[in-house]
């Protein structure tokens, strides 16, 4: 027996919520828009700048105790991670104020806590303000430009009222999830950008689904109200929905618990994510096709095509 988080057959008045979920979205976009103006994000190093240091140790690193030295040291932000062997260690720390010289400082005092190890400083880098703004610039620029990518896809496989519909939705997603950076102040960096891009990905397979579903039944009941079909259409699908999201919240809460430090802020946002994103395909993408004007017929098609899909059906 196959196992259902949700039972088959369903008849959820998702529409008539819509009258609830169009309210509290934008009510959580304008307050995540003026956290993000007023707080501001809690930006990473690779967008404010600091200082990297690359190093080898004699053996496998012991990351915890590493981590807790440079603590002490007081220099802020401190990234700790492996990369590559277990001996090869990349430790970041936020710029300092001061100038050049307090970025050296920064150094010949990493360097006092492996004074008496036997570790080889591979590489030693200060990124700039420069260097981080062009980064925070290419993070921006490729959140756009997927998005742009979605308008685009979706308007060429269905019709315009889905496609700015996918593109609010999405929207959504993203801004919410940047709320969620700016409430718990999370460290935001270039991996960040990778969870807003996943999270992207993860809202618009949600959405088409459920989209290629209202376009089935938009060709097969092309006489009944678009409320009611946009209602079958979300129940017929989401069984899977629930299942999807269900299995991948469970791989992220484990990545979360027993994943470490380095990793939490982003599995965090890729919790926050999914389920906004699955709040989103269900109570969002469909009721904003009846906010833009989609008409029942709008995806009509010739008998032929009607009398192919009524013997397919029936074969199946």
């Amino acid at each position: 027996m196959l196992l259902r988080l949700v039972p088959d057959n369903t008849h959820i008045k998702f529409m008539w919520l819509r009258k609830f979920s169009f309210p509290l979205s934008i009510l959580l976009v304008i307050a995540s828009l003026a956290g993000f103006f007023t707080v501001g994000m809690n930006y990473g190093i690779d967008f404010k700048g600091g200082t990297i240091i690359e190093i080898k140790t004699d053996g496998p690193a012991d990351i915890g105790a590493i981590r807790s030295e440079l603590s002490a040291l007081n220099l802020g932000d401190v990234q700790v991670q492996e990369f590559g062997a277990s001996d090869d260690i990349l430790i970041r720390v936020e710029e300092q104020p001061g100038g050049e010289l307090a970025q050296q400082s920064v150094v010949q005092r990493v360097r006092t806590i492996f004074a008496d190890d036997n570790v080889d400083f591979r590489r030693v880098e200060v990124v700039g303000p420069r260097v981080s703004g062009e980064l925070a610039q290419a993070g921006a620029i490729a959140v756009g430009a997927a998005l742009f990518a979605i308008l685009i896809y979706i308007w060429f496989r269905f019709e315009w009222q889905f496609a700015v519909g996918a593109i609010l939705t999405t929207a959504n997603d993203v801004v919410i999830t940047v709320g969620l950076f700016v409430l718990l102040q999370l460290d935001f960096s270039l991996s960040s950008i990778a969870a807003v891009l996943t999270i992207i990905g993860y809202s618009l397979n949600d959405t088409v689904v459920v989209y290629d579903r209202i376009r089935e039944n938009l060709r097969k009941y092309k006489k009944r109200p678009l409320a009611d079909i946009l209602d079958q259409s979300i129940n017929e699908t989401l069984s899977r929905t629930t299942m999807t999201s269900v299995t991948t919240l469970l791989a992220l809460i484990a990545l979360y618990v027993f994943g470490g430090e380095v990793i939490q802020s982003f599995t965090l946002a890729m919790i926050f994510g999914i389920v906004i994103g699955t709040y989103s395909s269900i109570f969002l993408a469909a009721p904003l096709l009846i906010l833009l004007n989609l008409r029942p017929d709008a995806l009509s098609r010739n008998d032929g095509d009607d009398e192919k899909e009524a013997k397919a059906n029936a074969t199946v």
